[in-house]
């Protein structure tokens, strides 16, 4: 791949295909949708509308944080509160891939009533190769895969779908995002599943477990930011394990650490990282979260296991 060459085209396309109207770019922060919102932006200026929809199953302040992120590149970014809307339709779900399409759902629901509102045709979004692939392979469901899929956005939802970064993998999209000039912050981020800290919740889908596992994966990425693996999280298991407080027996939380190194996200393998850091993420986890009686660290490589736990 050329990259200006590419950049060029897709600003190019985007241009032909939105015309004199105007799109929306749904925005996470991570580096596909901030690529294909800052492409979208040199195509259209202020006639692109970007908005970053909290759906209350991201990080800890990160609706906040890419929004100041932007607003330095001089691109407005609205924060739109769909929390209520999104736990309600994860409410009582167990199946890993009932929660994915339920996402799914209300995220095109929602974002076809913000594109509705805002009078204008078209959403803007950050699809890789590796989602479509994963998705068409029945490996697991990926929110932002529609159209390859069968469903039509525009008889389904009201607006049309441009993906500027369908034929990428995520590497090569790091490297458009170096060229187009988005910050270190935002270049070397790791990957963040699209329906948030839910892939990382085996069970149900709760406030007060979404904020386990928030705090559990800030800790985590605290502790390997100097060792850059390619992707780092801690996820909350269903069952409960015993354990020991003030001499008497406690039933808490199960945590798992998982740490991988890949280059685009289609095979994956452990983070060899030293015994020192595992023991320190531990003992972080248990004293900053009351409810863990138990951490591990995962060793799974891709395949069998898939990076994300749902």
């Amino acid at each position: 791949m050329e990259v200006k060459s590419f950049i060029n085209d897709q600003i190019d396309m985007i241009r032909k295909i939105v015309g004199e109207t105007g799109a929306l770019s749904a925005l996470s922060g991570g580096v596909d949708s901030s690529t294909c919102t800052l492409l979208a932006w040199k195509a259209l200026g202020p006639r692109l509308k970007v908005v970053f929809i909290d759906d209350g199953l991201m990080r800890e302040g990160e609706p906040e944080q890419v929004k100041s992120v932007f607003a330095e590149l001089g691109i407005p970014v609205e924060i739109v509160n769909a929390q209520n809307e999104f736990f309600q339709a994860l409410n009582g779900l167990v199946d890993p891939e009932e929660k994915r399409k339920a996402f799914r759902e209300v995220f095109y629901r929602t974002l076809g009533r913000i594109i509705q509102e805002r009078g204008v045709r078209f959403l803007i979004q950050g699809t890789i190769a590796a989602d479509i692939i994963e998705t068409r392979d029945g490996i697991k469901t990926q929110h932002n895969i529609l159209e390859q899929i069968g469903i039509d956005p525009e008889i389904s939802f009201g607006f049309k779908i441009i993906e500027p970064l369908k034929t990428l993998f995520k590497h090569e999209v790091r490297e458009v995002a170096k060229a187009l000039g988005l910050p270190e912050s935002i270049l070397k981020r790791m990957p963040f599943p699209g329906p948030g800290l839910a892939a990382r919740i085996l069970g149900e889908i709760t406030p007060e477990r979404v904020a386990i596992v928030r705090r559990a994966t800030k800790i985590v990425e605290e502790e390997v930011s100097s060792f850059q693996p390619f992707q780092a999280f801690a996820v909350l298991l269903t069952d409960k394990a015993t354990g020991i407080e003030k001499g008497q027996r406690k039933l808490g939380d199960i945590i798992i650490i998982r740490s991988v190194e890949s280059r685009d996200a289609m095979t994956a393998e452990p983070s060899p990282l030293p015994w020192a850091v595992l023991m320190k993420i531990t003992e972080r986890i248990i004293e900053e979260i009351p409810s863990v009686t138990r951490v591990a660290y995962e060793l799974t490589p891709k395949p069998p296991a898939t990076i994300e736990y749902i």
